[in-house]
């Protein structure tokens, strides 16, 4: 399945990074031609010449001791994917600030390929704010994060930060470069709408647009041609054109306008439902006394794309608090095709988290329910569903 492929594979200093040769050979098996580079740490887990007995080729281990005259650059270039395993919350946090003071580092920043991380450590360092941030900053950056997973770690701990398994890194891999939503055309809503109610305040919601730009993200990395539509700062990938509104108005005219030009369309927007009649002129003063504000409805965008002839392959979500009855509710009766809810009291699963716990459901109320993952991560699994029903007919 990665027949022909370049496959640049870096190992940096974890315990994890005995996996290394274990997946250096899945990929060889899969077809791919596999080159090595290891941060000096890694050294100390896993020799240099067992990856070259795996993979045909003596792993980059630095600058200076190399026979290319740039093996960073060299190897940036030949890369059709670079995947990073173990990635240590150093590793990450260089990858994130562009530090590329190590040859693992330059690479990854010297190519203009797909990146995969494999993040590997101790639960309180993966759960560790900065590792947290660092993490968004590089999904946003196109990157994709696949793990890690709850497991035995080093030491005798148990907990998130366990490297997955090599299979399913190559597995992610391989998604990525046989682009399995190539050709689709996909639109997706983010962020939270913006009523006027002055020239200075507004009706709004929490929303970050994060979930939506994960879905955006994953899509287009997986070969999709992207429309993303948005109240949020968005990401500048490639495949992805970005159309920024503010109103609920604005959202359902360009939503409905495009979506007959679309296979599917996600609704991880957050849309206001009400919006003040009449929206002021002049911004309201406290000396004028208390103001009195008539609310309408705004346009019911999803359902506008559900009562649609010949309509597109739907997806809505639905943020709720305390219960997912709403969300069930909705999936039932909106007459779409997957609704994603998720209860934003609980913790991590919030608005503007960079993590979300989400339960998938069918059309006939039937549920998937998905542990608390990053939003990239929940982004893969809905577009993996939303594949094999469209697969299905």
């Amino acid at each position: 399945m990665l027949t022909g492929r370049n496959i640049v594979l870096g190992v940096s200093g974890g315990v994890a990074a005995y996996k290394a040769a274990y997946l250096a050979r899945r990929l060889v098996e899969a077809g791919a031609a596999v080159r090595c580079v290891m941060t000096e740490s890694a050294g100390q887990f896993i020799g240099a010449q067992t990856l070259a007995a795996v993979t045909g080729e003596h792993p980059v281990e630095g600058f200076w001791d190399e026979p290319e005259v740039s093996p960073h650059t060299d190897l940036g270039h030949w890369a059709d994917a670079m995947i990073i395993a173990p990635a240590t919350a150093a590793t990450i946090a260089k990858l994130a600030a562009g530090l590329s003071d190590n040859a693992l580092i330059a690479t990854a920043l010297a190519t203009e390929s797909p990146i995969v991380l494999a993040p590997a450590m101790h639960t309180e360092m993966w759960n560790n704010a900065a590792t947290q941030r660092n993490v968004a900053l590089l999904s946003a950056d196109g990157v994709t994060i696949v793990g890690p997973d709850r497991g035995a770690l080093a030491g005798g701990d148990v907990g998130p930060g366990r490297m997955i398994e090599p299979e399913e890194i190559v597995a992610a891999l391989s998604r990525i470069l046989e682009g399995d939503l190539d050709g689709i055309r996909v639109m997706v809503t983010a962020g939270g709408t913006r009523e006027a109610i002055d020239p200075v305040r507004y009706i709004g919601n929490r929303s970050s647009g994060k979930m939506g730009n994960a879905v955006a993200l994953e899509a287009a990395s997986r070969g999709a041609q992207v429309t993303l539509i948005t109240t949020a700062p968005a990401p500048d990938a490639l495949g992805i054109e970005v159309i920024a509104v503010e109103t609920a108005q604005e959202m359902a005219d360009q939503t409905w306008s495009r979506a007959t030009a679309a296979d599917v369309v996600v609704m991880a927007a957050a849309v206001a439902d009400f919006r003040p009649q009449v929206a002021g002129e002049e911004k309201m003063r406290r000396a004028d006394g208390m103001p009195h504000l008539e609310l309408e409805p705004t346009p019911d965008i999803l359902a506008g794309l559900a009562g649609m002839e010949d309509r597109p392959f739907l997806v809505g979500f639905a943020a709720e608090a305390g219960s997912l009855d709403g969300a069930l509710h909705k999936a039932t009766t909106k007459g779409v095709d997957l609704l994603v809810g998720n209860d934003v009291s609980r913790p991590g699963s919030g608005f503007a988290t960079d993590t979300n716990e989400v339960t998938i459901y069918t059309s006939d109320g039937a549920a998937e329910h998905l542990p608390l993952l990053s939003k990239r991560e929940a982004a893969g699994l809905l577009w993996d569903r939303i594949r094999d029903m469209r697969s299905q007919g």
